[in-house]
């Protein structure tokens, strides 16, 4: 697994970063009430896939808010090296890793922090051609992954970050609505991402993946909270201020008792909750937000 905070399972404790999430209310419904280095109450989007892949798939998680996902590939390498060693050959380590599932959860942060109130990026960088960086830098880092043995990816859509608690709470006259520009952008990107993909398949035909489509279903979940068995999709579970989305969850912040209830964890990643609906919607349904082949039928290829 590559890619940012919300499938980190603990990689930022082992370095020298500020944002980490070892500490309460972190993990709190995590085995053990311990945190965990989640950005979550309990488990998030990697242990449920995880466990729903494992028996069929290597999961090599390399995700950390602290490194790019450039030096993840680099750092997957040698891990690619290591197999080479370890299984005799390059001829043994790729047909291992042509089994594998590469899982691709990026670019969240890149729409948020262009978004952000106090951001700098719009005043040197139109959103239209930061979009376009964004793809075609991700493309560069799929076909290293490609060169190094994928062929079987795992790629979701920047969500609905316009809803986040963090930015709702920036909303102008303290409005407390989504992000219209943010969400406009995330969307395009995904856009932007299907066709590249797209594009990439017909260029490496030996590549398969799944796009999962996490805008349109947070999207549906937040304008339609009961159909999921939400109430609460605007405020954060733990965090301080209005939407408890002022400063982040920490060890001193306010803490909500009906977690499943929440969507949002804190101010930038969802519940528990939220994070199994993705992966039992997306793992081996029939529906919009998973295409062109469900994650089960990836993996029986």
């Amino acid at each position: 697994m590559f890619g940012d905070s919300l499938i980190d399972v603990g990689n930022n404790n082992y370095f020298a970063t500020i944002i980490k999430a070892n500490f309460p209310y972190n993990g709190h419904d995590y085995p053990g009430g311990k945190p965990t280095g989640r950005f979550c109450n309990g488990k998030n989007t990697a242990d449920f896939l995880g466990k729903r892949a494992l028996a069929r798939s290597i999961c090599l998680n390399f995700n950390s808010k602290a490194l790019d996902l450039s030096q993840q590939v680099q750092f997957f390498s040698i891990v690619q090296q290591n197999l080479v060693k370890q299984l005799g050959g390059i001829d043994g380590a790729m047909k291992q890793l042509s089994k594998s599932l590469f899982v691709v959860v990026i670019g969240s942060n890149d729409i948020i922090n262009y978004f952000k109130s106090d951001s700098k990026l719009p005043k040197n960088t139109a959103p239209q051609l930061y979009v376009d960086q964004m793809v075609s830098t991700l493309q560069g880092q799929l076909k290293q992954l490609h060169g190094l043995g994928g062929r079987k990816f795992v790629i979701t859509a920047v969500g609905s970050v316009g809803c986040i608690p963090l930015l709702r709470y920036q909303s102008p006259n303290n409005s407390n609505e989504c992000s219209q520009q943010a969400n406009f952008w995330a969307n395009k990107y995904n856009q932007q991402l299907q066709s590249m993909l797209q594009g990439l398949k017909a260029e490496l035909n030996d590549i398969n993946y799944s796009f999962i489509d996490t805008y349109s279903l947070l999207l549906d979940v937040i304008q339609n909270p009961a159909t999921y068995g939400f109430s609460e999709v605007k405020a954060a579970c733990c965090g301080f201020g209005r939407l408890r989305a002022k400063v982040p969850c920490t060890p001193v912040a306010i803490f909500c008792t009906n977690r499943s209830s929440h969507v949002f964890w804190d101010r930038y990643h969802p519940t528990e909750a939220a994070d199994s609906l993705i992966i039992n919607t997306t793992f081996d349904g029939t529906n919009k937000y998973v295409f062109p082949l469900n994650v089960k039928q990836l993996i029986a290829l």
